[in-house]
């Protein structure tokens, strides 16, 4: 008997947005970032055949503005052939089941993800304790209860293929959430990275009303281990991406994104760790 699908019983509207909410980017010919909000979803595929797939799914209540945003750029009543999920943080499934209601396409998902969007676990609390601005300390406000979308998730293929993206191959990054993961195409080295890192400090209200491009770790207050993500981040700086999309802030490419990158990885206690915050380390690595 099918499950019904629900969000956690914390999921609302998060009033909060940035000068990019509703602008998209053709970042490459075939790919698309769209910004909601204060969180990019990605369409991958031709506009000419409307064969395109999905990348995260927005902020709670999005569900007809990534709707409206797919007919627009593939056709009246298109479809993705999938959604696939970075991770499972509100901001990146806030239109999850609206969007499964509507177009009755799977959702892949790290497997390591899956019990929290099955409903079996909720993400730890964000941390309001680390130091930075306003968007950290509204963080006890954003949802972190499971989703459960159990009949309609499955975990990615374990050879690192990416179901209808025969060119892409997906990562484990973990450390921002146990599951997360980025796609990486190595023909032109895109790099879609999810939360692994951002383009925008992201604990900063001002800073992300106004997407001022900088480089940085993962979201301080909803990421719990350090170490795993620091990892991350140094297996994609080896991938030597040419342009790098972000699940926060602004794409990024050419010297920029490799010096900026370089400088993540060499300097990322400093750069991306809190100082105090009730997940950092004592002592940083």
């Amino acid at each position: 008997m099918e499950q019904q699908m629900h969000y956690g019983s914390d999921y609302k509207f998060i009033p909060a947005t940035s000068i990019g909410s509703g602008v998209g980017i053709d970042v490459l010919p075939d790919i698309y970032s769209y910004t909601i909000q204060i969180v990019n979803i990605i369409l991958i595929g031709n506009t000419q055949t409307q064969d395109y797939v999905l990348i995260d799914a927005g902020m709670p209540d999005s569900a007809e503005e990534i709707i409206e945003l797919c007919n627009n750029r593939f056709g009246k009543n298109s479809r993705p052939k999938a959604i696939i999920l970075t991770h499972g943080h509100f901001d990146h499934v806030g239109a999850i089941i609206e969007l499964i209601n509507h177009w009755g396409v799977p959702v892949y998902a790290h497997n390591l993800e899956l019990p929290y969007l099955t409903g079996q676990k909720s993400y730890p609390e964000p941390d309001p304790t680390v130091e930075g601005g306003m968007v950290a300390k509204m963080s006890p406000f954003f949802p972190n209860e499971p989703i459960n979308i159990s009949d309609h998730v499955e975990k990615l293929p374990e050879d690192g293929s990416v179901p209808h993206l025969p060119e892409f191959r997906w990562i484990h990054t973990p450390g921002h959430t146990p599951g997360h993961i980025s796609l990486f195409r190595d023909r032109d080295r895109a790099l879609i990275v999810g939360d692994a890192f951002v383009t925008v400090k992201q604990e900063y209200l001002y800073k992300v009303m106004t997407q001022e491009q900088e480089i940085s770790g993962p979201p301080r207050y909803l990421t719990p281990d350090w170490s795993s993500s620091k990892q991350s981040v140094q297996k994609l700086e080896a991938l030597k991406p040419t342009v790098a999309i972000t699940g926060h802030g602004l794409p990024m490419s050419g010297d920029l994104l490799t010096n900026s990158l370089y400088r993540l990885v060499e300097h990322f206690d400093d750069i991306a760790v809190p100082d105090f915050g009730r997940y950092v380390e004592k002592n940083k690595h």
